[in-house]
């Protein structure tokens, strides 16, 4: 706790960069350690009598709350079911939890609900629990919803971020920094050409669907706040492993590219909403691409690197010309309430 003393909490604690990281390992893991949440990956694995489940929990504080191709509420369902389906688990039921500010729009929260009744028939979930709190008026900005899950994990699979191999492939499942620069966008109601909208959407079925190809996948994480660069800063340090990433390997749409250039942004450290990284033996990316490629939310899966060794925990980019360069834990918030 010394590190922390005289300190306040600040926008990059929510960042999902190194802040982030610190608070977490600093704090709450002395607080509430034990060997769950010591794994540090989406969901937690626990097993009840015979059965292996997986539960998470998120908050989701986005603004602004509607946005193009979706709005907080599928965000969130959306969320909470890729958290518990990283863990290979065939999510199940959640809870919502809303706190409201006083005077919000009745009309606003009723698109919110139906949009989320949507998300989780889209997504094969039942809401089946909640709650609901209501605060003053100015002491919150408009809405925050927490929704927590269970899954099954009905496979043998083993998957974690402490599973990565010397000589694994990384699978992006498409382009990166789609619904990070989709809220950046309409926030700030830049003029920005061509069609740049959310990328939300539930990743269960293309897991399972990716277990049942190839039942070998070590790593699977949803590159969220602190995007592409945060997953795999955090698997290298989880699995004591080096990573090289192929710069030009890494799919991302030309006017995500020109909007990140223009705003001096690293599309790598953006965040996603419905894509997954996939750490898998060189046996299994023929199958696992197959899928994917097959599959409406992956047709754009790329390898974009490798593990190549077991010596330092770091992870770097080749770039076009053979020049490498360090993709250190982002430092600071590039766009705060991004989820």
């Amino acid at each position: 706790m010394a590190m922390f003393d005289g300190q306040k909490i600040q926008l990059d604690h929510g960042s999902g960069g190194s802040a982030s990281h610190n608070l977490i390992t600093e704090l709450f893991l002395p607080a509430f350690d034990n060997p769950f949440l010591q794994q540090m990956d989406d969901s937690a694995q626990l097993t009840i009598g015979k059965h292996r489940i997986a539960f998470s929990t998120d908050t989701f504080v986005v603004s602004p709350i509607f946005f193009p191709g979706g709005n907080i509420g599928d965000l969130a369902i959306n969320g909470t079911v890729n958290d518990i389906a990283m863990s290979g688990a065939r999510p199940l039921y959640l809870s919502v939890g809303m706190v409201i500010e006083e005077g919000f729009s009745m009309d606003s929260l009723n698109i919110i609900l139906q949009s989320m009744k949507k998300a989780a028939q889209n997504a094969g979930v039942m809401i089946v629990t909640g709650d609901t709190k209501v605060m003053p008026s100015n002491k919150l900005d408009g809405i925050a919803i927490n929704t927590s899950g269970i899954g099954v994990i009905e496979s043998d699979c083993q998957i974690s971020a402490n599973r990565a191999q010397v000589g694994d492939k990384i699978i992006v499942s498409g382009t990166i920094a789609d619904h990070g620069i989709t809220i950046l966008t309409h926030r700030d109601n830049l003029m920005i050409e061509g069609d740049i909208q959310s990328d939300t959407a539930p990743l269960n079925d293309l897991v399972l669907q990716l277990i049942a190809a190839c039942n070998d996948i070590h790593v699977l994480r949803d590159p969220t706040r602190g995007g592409i660069t945060s997953v795999l800063n955090e698997v290298a340090h989880q699995s004591s492993v080096e990573i090289e990433i192929q710069e030009d390997a890494v799919p991302i749409k030309p006017q995500i590219s020109a909007c990140c250039e223009l705003l001096g942004l690293d599309p790598f450290s953006i965040a996603n909403e419905g894509k997954l990284i996939a750490i898998v033996p060189e046996s299994s990316v023929e199958p696992s691409l197959s899928v994917m490629h097959n599959h409406p939310l992956a047709t754009h899966a790329a390898v974009i690197g490798t593990i190549v060794s077991d010596q330092d925990p770091v992870v770097y980019v080749k770039t076009p010309i053979g020049g490498k360069r360090l993709l250190s834990m982002p430092v600071g918030d590039q766009m705060p309430r991004i989820c």
